[in-house]
C-alpha cells in the first residue's frame, strides 16, 4: 500500500493556518495566565511513556507487506475534532458508542499550569479491535490531530475502542510542543497510552454484540494491572492514564483525562 499524500495535496501545512490563526494566538499568549478551576490544587503526576506501538502511522514504520512508509500527520484535514470518518479521499466511517474524550494537558514541573498549543496525535482500533491503514487499508478513521486552547484541552469525538487479545481497552496519543514540530519529523515530546475503564467497557461490548463482536469474550481474558503496557506504572501513573467516564452505551460518553508533560 502506498502513501495516499498526493504532489497536489498540501497536507497538515495547509492545515495549520485555519486551525492556529487568531486563537492559538489568543490561547498562547494566556496560557501561564489561565488556571481550570481546581487545577493548582490537584496532584501533578507525569503521564508514563509507553510504545507507540504497531500501528502508529506517524511516518516511523511500514504497513505489513509494503515498502512505503505511512505518515497521517502530512495528510490534509489530519486536524480535526471528530475521528470517527476517514479523511483525505477515503469513505468509510467507523460504527461503535460515541466517545467524547476531553485531554488536559498540564506542565507537571509547575503547578499543573496548562499547556496551550501543543498539538495531541491520537488514534486507537475500531470496535472489532482492527486499526485503520494496517487491518485496513481502505480507511483511515479513528485517528487525528488536535491542538490544545488556553486552557490546555484537546477534545475529540470517536468512539469507544473494542478489546483484542492480549491488550486491555486502550488508546494511543502522542505530544508535540506545536502542530509545526508533529509535521516535521522530529520525535514526540511524550508517546502513551490511556485505558478505559472495565464496567463501561463491558457495558458498551454487550450493548452492541455487532459493533463489537469478539470485544466481551477478549476483556474477560484481559486483567488491566497485568496488561503488558500498563503493568509496570505506579498506582498514581495508572490512576492518571484512566479515562474518567460518565454516560451510557445508549447515549454515548463523555470522558476526561489529565495528561502531565514534565
Amino acid at each position: 500500500m502506498t502513501d495516499h499524500t498526493d504532489d497536489h495535496d498540501l497536507g497538515f501545512a495547509h492545515d495549520l493556518p485555519r486551525l492556529l490563526g487568531r486563537r492559538r494566538l489568543l490561547a498562547l499568549g494566556g496560557a501561564a495566565l489561565v488556571m481550570t478551576p481546581g487545577m493548582a490544587s490537584a496532584a501533578c503526576v507525569a503521564t508514563p511513556r509507553e510504545t507507540a506501538g504497531p500501528f502508529p502511522a506517524d511516518g516511523t514504520n511500514r504497513l505489513r507487506g509494503a515498502s512505503d512508509v505511512v505518515n497521517v500527520l502530512t495528510q490534509e484535514g489530519v486536524i480535526r475534532r471528530d475521528l470517527r470518518p476517514s479523511f483525505n479521499g477515503l469513505a468509510p466511517v467507523a460504527a461503535g458508542t460515541r466517545l467524547d474524550l476531553r485531554m488536559t494537558l498540564v506542565s507537571v514541573g509547575d503547578v499543573c499550569t496548562p499547556l496551550a498549543g501543543r498539538a495531541v496525535y491520537a488514534w486507537h482500533c475500531d470496535g472489532v479491535g482492527r486499526y485503520s491503514l494496517y487491518d485496513d487499508p481502505d480507511r483511515n478513521y479513528l485517528r487525528g490531530v488536535g491542538i490544545s486552547d488556553a486552557e490546555g484541552n484537546v477534545d475529540f469525538t470517536t468512539i469507544f475502542p473494542g478489546c483484542y487479545p492480549s491488550r486491555w481497552p486502550h488508546i494511543h496519543f502522542e505530544v508535540w510542543d506545536s502542530a509545526e514540530e508533529a509535521v516535521s519529523g522530529r520525535a514526540a515530546r511524550l508517546t502513551s497510552q490511556l485505558a478505559l475503564p472495565e464496567a463501561q467497557s463491558a457495558a458498551v461490548y454487550a450493548a452492541d454484540t455487532d459493533a463489537y463482536a469478539g470485544a466481551t469474550r477478549n476483556l474477560a481474558r484481559n486483567d488491566f494491572d497485568r496488561d503488558g503496557i500498563f503493568r509496570d506504572n505506579s498506582a498514581a501513573e495508572k490512576a492518571q492514564q484512566m479515562v474518567a467516564l460518565t454516560g451510557d452505551p445508549a447515549a454515548g460518553y463523555s470522558g476526561t483525562v489529565t495528561v502531565g508533560l514534565a
